[in-house]
């Protein structure tokens, strides 16, 4: 019996992907039966994009195809390999927990707006990721990057009736494009070296790949991929588009973007520094790990300051590929001191890294979906108790928030200790200034990881524990089956993913072998399936399964002693501070959780309070009412973008007053046009 290849197993998950597409757009009248259908067909292509990226990674296999159906002597190249396979299993996965979780979810939109464009786009937009993965030439990949740029901002402006959804895809777009001219420079510039500027011979990856450029030259591509690359994947500065674009979009495309499509954008950035390149100089990785440091810092502390769940998680997202920049910066500069080992180490935790963040925020984004679904509601000063109402989303949504803390057993635990490892292995590095540099990056990213934990805490806390704080609790309820399905298959996937990680890491260590030329699989398997050694026994040694143990040991006895007990539970007021009537809002809200945060780092935020206290004057400590207004915004918006966009509309008013409305006004524009060009040329 013949099985498919890998390829052949992923181009038959994008042909599913784009049928589906074209039967949602073809079969829109009957829209529960079309979820339902379209959902079904997304599971099958996703289930079809992991096992084939799954088994390209197992066997170490390359497989390479071409297309003639590009411009004359420039047919479209397909490759598969571990690399590509890595981040085809990791869309797969997370596609498969999203399809059935959509199943679900989009019944919350039928009363408001049919869904068949957002069925067709979405499927595009799988498709379009795995073409990029795919890809093995630069103008396929431009193809494959627009595909997927384009079908997300339909998705970013599903509501298209509020005007902010509509202005967060404008600055995705503008973003992404300007993301997307940086990329076409750097591939044209590795292409010009490759086969001259006057042919297009050297636009293939594998012509690309000798390219004999000097190291100016490889520099210059190197900023330019790394900043367009950057856009997509939302690094600061360039992260604007991501807390404006996830809250706007539907949940499932919200998982969908931070998840997968964040990912998709350092897998180009990976392909072309370690692949098409090659890592020559070290401050290429010294320059990609000051960019992951400020985004990790910066992105968890306007996490902190966000009171809206969606946009709180964005900006963790911002954190989260901070993190992944840091250890792919340390492989970066290892590999240029050849450092296999501790190349492959650092690029080994970037990998599991970017598993565990698929993961665990595609989980986090469905959990946010499921409350926002039932309490019709993402603001966190007006949500809480939740955990009284939605009894099965809360210990998800917990299991999301320990896996994006940090905290063992769970799978963001074990990626974060990785990264600790290769900074504490940097010593060896024949570099003074980086010997100097790297301990003060190895502090920044602990105090990201403590924060992180933090704004966990209070997202928690505020939404699911206390009371609840809005005016209607009463239509707050669980959601439905699939909804629960598609976060229940993403939580258990937290828990596997962080107790058994030599597996994982036995499965995908053959792609730091073709990047880095390193492995650290010897010494993991030495050590068996129950500890976890990078390096060295000696230095350092992690056991999942024992500590997975010794916590659940600990939380059965607990609650067995609590269960046994006869002790009756007593409920009685708290202490109301002098005031005779206690309302639900005198709880902790999110703000106020933040306020240490905001008076310890509030050098970082552009802040504006105004307090306003209304009732007579002699009220004293009783007024009739206090209001208080307190305003954050990102410095890098107020400082880097909002003059240009200010300028941009001012431009727009003054060419404005050319548009008279009169056709013979635009035929002398016309003509004076003409004339000059006649003049000048």
């Amino acid at each position: 019996m013949i099985y498919p290849t890998p390829l052949e197993t992923v181009s038959a998950s994008i042909i599913i992907f784009l049928a589906t597409s074209l039967l949602s757009a073809m079969l829109g009248r009957s829209q529960p039966s079309l979820i339902r259908f379209s959902s079904i067909l997304s599971a099958i292509a996703s289930l079809a994009a992991f096992w084939g990226g799954f088994s390209s990674v197992f066997a170490g296999s390359t497989e390479a195809a071409s297309l003639p159906i590009g411009l004359p002597d420039m047919p479209f190249y397909l490759r598969l390999d571990p690399v590509s396979g890595f981040f085809a299993a990791l869309l797969g996965l997370m596609g498969f927990f999203i399809s059935i979780y959509s199943a679900g979810y989009l019944r919350g939109f039928l009363a408001r707006r049919p869904v068949t464009s957002l069925l067709v786009f979405s499927n595009i937009f799988m498709a379009g990721m795995l073409l990029v993965l795919l890809s093995d030439d630069a103008y396929f990949f431009l193809i494959s990057w627009e595909i997927m740029t384009a079908s997300s901002f339909f998705l970013v402006c599903f509501e298209d009736d509020h005007v902010q959804n509509r202005r967060a895809a404008f600055v995705y777009m503008v973003i992404a494009h300007v993301g997307a001219v940086l990329i076409l420079l750097s591939f044209g510039l590795i292409a010009g070296f490759a086969s001259g500027f006057e042919n297009f011979q050297g636009y293939t990856f594998s012509a690309m790949r000798t390219a004999q450029i000097s190291t100016a030259w490889s520099s210059i591509a190197f900023i330019l991929a790394f900043l367009g690359f950057a856009a997509k994947a939302g690094v600061v500065p360039l992260h604007v588009w991501l807390p404006e674009a996830h809250p706007v979009a539907p949940s499932n495309i919200s998982a969908l973007m931070s998840g997968v499509m964040l990912k998709v954008a350092l897998y180009g950035l990976i392909r072309v520094c370690f692949d098409i390149l090659g890592v020559t100089e070290w401050w290429w990785g010294g320059l990609v790990l000051v960019f992951g440091l400020l985004s990790a810092v910066l992105g968890v502390l306007y996490a902190l300051m966000e009171n809206d769940l969606k946009r709180l998680l964005a900006y963790s997202s911002v954190e989260n590929i901070g993190i992944i920049l840091i250890a792919v910066g340390l492989a970066m500069i290892f590999t240029s001191f050849r450092m296999e080992t501790l190349a492959a180490l650092a690029m080994a935790a970037a990998l599991y890294h970017m598993l565990n963040h698929a993961v665990f925020k595609g989980l986090l984004f469905m959990a946010a979906g499921a409350v926002v679904h039932s309490a019709h509601e993402g603001n966190m000063e007006k949500l809480g108790g939740l955990i009284h109402k939605m009894k099965w989303t809360a210990p998800l949504f917990l299991a999301g928030c320990l896996a994006a803390s940090g905290l063992p057993p769970f799978n963001g635990f074990v990626s974060e200790w990785l990264i600790f490892q290769s900074f504490l292995l940097s010593p060896a590095l024949p570099n003074s200034l980086l010997n100097l540099f790297i301990p003060l990056g190895a502090a920044l990213l602990a105090l990201a990881v403590a924060l992180s934990a933090r704004a966990f805490v209070k997202v928690y806390g505020i939404t699911f524990l206390g009371k609840w704080r809005g005016q209607q609790a009463r239509d707050v309820h669980e959601v439905n089956w699939p909804m629960r399905a598609g976060m229940s298959l993403a939580a258990l996937s937290c828990l596997s993913l962080g107790v058994f990680p030599n597996l994982v890491i036995g499965w995908l260590d053959i792609i730091p072998e073709m990047l880095v030329s390193g492995r650290i699989s010897p010494t993991a398997e030495a050590s068996g399936w129950l500890w976890l050694t990078p390096v060295a026994a000696e230095r350092a040694s992690y056991s999942a399964p024992m500590v997975f143990l010794g916590i659940a040991l600990i939380v059965g006895i607990v609650y067995l002693t609590f269960r046994t007990r006869d002790v009756s539970v007593r409920r009685a007021p708290l202490w109301d501070c002098g005031f005779e009537k206690m309302t639900n809002r005198m709880q902790y809200t999110s703000t106020s959780f933040s306020m240490p945060t905001r008076q310890n780092f509030g050098f970082v935020f552009s802040i504006k309070e105004t307090a306003k206290i209304i009732g007579k004057k002699d009220a004293g400590l009783f007024p009739e009412k206090y209001i208080y207004h307190l305003k954050v915004r990102d410095r890098i918006w107020n400082f880097c973008y909002k003059p240009f966009s200010d300028g941009s509309f001012w431009l727009a008013r003054k060419v404005g007053r050319l548009q008279h409305g009169r056709i013979q006004i635009y035929l002398l524009y016309s003509f004076i046009t003409l004339v000059v060009l006649l003049v000048f040329a």
